[in-house]
C-alpha cells in the first residue's frame, strides 16, 4: 500500500450538496511504528493520551492488523481487521494500532446535511462507533475510488466522490445488517483478504505465493481456493486489475507507455503492450488514440 493523505477546500456550492468531502488516504503502519506520523497535519493531530475532537465525521477502515478505540459514548474496545471506526463531531475519541502488528487503514472525512439525517434517524449511533463489516473488497473499491478522484481534484469531483461516500455508507450498513445473521464464511475471509493485498498493492511486483503464507495457507491450497470461489486464478486476477489500472493511466497523455509499463511493475514496455493487447483487443496506443476519439470535439 502507498501511503496517501490530502485535505480538501470546499465551497458553498460543494456544501449545499448535502454530502462534502474534507479528506481521504490510506496508511499502513508498521510494528513500534509512532501514531499518527509526527508528519501528520497538526489540525488532525492526536495522541493517545489526550485523544482529540474533530468538527467533521470520518469513516476508517482497518483492513489488517488490531488496536483499540475509544470515545465518550463508547467504552475502550479491541478493534480487529475488517471493522469500520466511526468518527462524529464534537465527539471525544482516541484509537492506535498494536505497537506488536500496526494496522492498514483506510479513510474519508465529510460533512452535510444528509448525513446529519442519518444520524438523527438512528443509521449512525454515537453509542455503536465500531462496526464490523468483515474483508470487503466493495469497500475497498469504493474508498479506493474516492482517494483517486480527491488525487486528481478535476472539476466536478466533489460531487462525484460525496456521491461515492453516500454509496459506501450504505454497503457498510448493508454489510452489518448482513453479518447480524450469516457467520463468516474462513474460506471467503481469506479470498476477500487476498484479493484486498492483491488491489492495494498492485503497482508491485506481487507473489501468489508470498501472499499465501502471509494468510497462513499453503500455496497449494489457496491456488485452488481462489479460482474456486472466483472463478480466475490468482495470477489472472492480478493481471486483470493491472490491466483495468493501467486503462485509467492511459488516460493521462501525459504519462508514456513505457512510463504506464514501469508505474504498474511490468517487466518491459514490449511485454506490457503485448499482454495489452491480448486482454483488451488494442495496443495501449490504440486503446489511447481511441479514448481520444471519444472526447467530445470543444467548439472553436
Amino acid at each position: 500500500m502507498n501511503n496517501f493523505y490530502k485535505y480538501l477546500p470546499t465551497s458553498p456550492a460543494d456544501e449545499r450538496w448535502g454530502i462534502y468531502v474534507l479528506n481521504a488516504g490510506c496508511n499502513s503502519i508498521g510494528k513500534h511504528a509512532i501514531y499518527p506520523a509526527p508528519d501528520h497535519p497538526d489540525h488532525h493531530y492526536f495522541n493517545w493520551n489526550n485523544g482529540r475532537v474533530l468538527d467533521e465525521y470520518q469513516l476508517i477502515y482497518i483492513t489488517n492488523g488490531t488496536g483499540k478505540f475509544e470515545s465518550s459514548n463508547c467504552a475502550q474496545v479491541d478493534v480487529k481487521e475488517g471493522t469500520i471506526l466511526v468518527l462524529f463531531p464534537n465527539e471525544w475519541h482516541r484509537f492506535k494500532p498494536d505497537e506488536q502488528r500496526g494496522w492498514d487503514e483506510f479513510w474519508v472525512g465529510f460533512k452535510g446535511a444528509v448525513i446529519e439525517n442519518l444520524v438523527r434517524q438512528d443509521f449512525l449511533s454515537l453509542t455503536n462507533p465500531v462496526l464490523h463489516i468483515g474483508i470487503s473488497e466493495t469497500v475497498i473499491q469504493l474508498m479506493g475510488e474516492i482517494i483517486e478522484r480527491t488525487r486528481e481534484e478535476k472539476t466536478g469531483y466533489q460531487q462525484l466522490v460525496s456521491g461515492i461516500v453516500f454509496h459506501l455508507l450504505g454497503k457498510v450498513h448493508s454489510l452489518v445488517k448482513e453479518r447480524s445473521f450469516e457467520p463468516e464464511d474462513p474460506t471467503e475471509h481469506i479470498i476477500n483478504k487476498a484479493r484486498i493485498i492483491f488491489r492495494t498493492n498492485i503497482e508491485q511486483d506481487i507473489k501468489v505465493e508470498k501472499v499465501a503464507e502471509e494468510l497462513n495457507v499453503s500455496y497449494a491450497w489457496f491456488r485452488r481456493a481462489f479460482k474456486r470461489y472466483t472463478g480466475i486464478a490468482p495470477n489472472q486476477y492480478i493481471i486483470q486489475l493491472k490491466i483495468e489500472k493501467a486503462k485509467a493511466l492511459l488516460a493521462d497523455e501525459s504519462k508514456s507507455i513505457k512510463a504506464v509499463a514501469f508505474s504498474m511493475n511490468f517487466e518491459s514496455a514490449f511485454y506490457f503492450s503485448k499482454l495489452f493487447k491480448e486482454k483488451t483487443g488494442s495496443s495501449p496506443e490504440e486503446y489511447r488514440k481511441n479514448l481520444r476519439g471519444q472526447q467530445p470535439i470543444k467548439n472553436l
